[in-house]
C-alpha cells in the first residue's frame, strides 16, 4: 500500500506551474514599458528624475587603483600617494575602481587615467571619468561610502 499522506514535491504533469493569465499579464507589462520608453526616446522627452546641477565647490583629480580583495591605492594628479587603504577601509573605492576599469575597457581607452571627485554646493558628491564620460553621484551609495571619497577630497 502507498502512503497518500506524504507531501507532493512535484506538480502533476498536466498542470501548469505558472498560470497562463499571469504569463500574459507579465508579457503585456513588458510590452507597455517598452512602448513607453520607445515613445520617450523618439520624442526626446526631457529627463525629469535627475538631480539639479549645482555649483562645484571643490574638485580633485586622482588616480584610483583597487584589487579584487578590496585594497585601494589613491594618488593625486602629481603621483603623490594620498591613501593606501586596506580591504576593510577601501572596499567601496576599490569597487568604483573596478567599475572604471570595465568602462575604460569597453571604450578602449587607457586604464590608468585620472578621475575627478566633485563636491557640489548642495552637498552632493560625485565621481567623473573624463576619458569615458562615465560618472556616478555618490549620494545613492550611503553615507559611509560617500565619506570615503569625501576624505580623499580633504587629504
Amino acid at each position: 500500500m502507498t502512503d497518500t499522506s506524504a507531501p507532493r514535491y512535484k506538480a502533476p504533469p498536466d498542470r501548469d506551474l505558472v498560470p497562463r493569465v499571469m504569463i500574459r499579464a507579465m508579457l503585456g507589462l513588458v510590452l507597455a514599458v517598452l512602448a513607453l520608453v520607445t515613445y520617450a526616446r523618439l520624442t526626446d522627452a526631457p529627463l525629469v528624475a535627475t538631480p539639479p546641477d549645482s555649483e562645484i565647490v571643490l574638485e580633485r583629480h586622482v588616480f584610483l587603483s583597487g584589487t579584487m580583495g578590496g585594497a585601494a591605492t589613491i594618488l593625486d594628479a602629481n603621483g603623490t600617494l594620498i591613501a593606501n587603504l586596506s580591504p576593510e577601509e577601501g572596499g567601496f573605492i576599490a569597487g568604483v575602481s573596478r567599475v572604471l576599469d570595465r568602462e575604460r575597457a569597453k571604450h578602449g581607452v587607457a586604464l590608468t587615467g585620472p578621475v575627478t571627485i566633485i563636491a557640489r554646493k548642495d552637498g552632493r558628491l560625485s565621481v567623473y571619468d573624463p576619458s569615458t564620460g562615465w560618472g556616478a553621484d555618490l549620494m545613492g551609495f550611503g553615507q559611509t561610502n560617500s565619506m570615503a571619497f569625501t576624505k580623499l577630497l580633504t587629504r
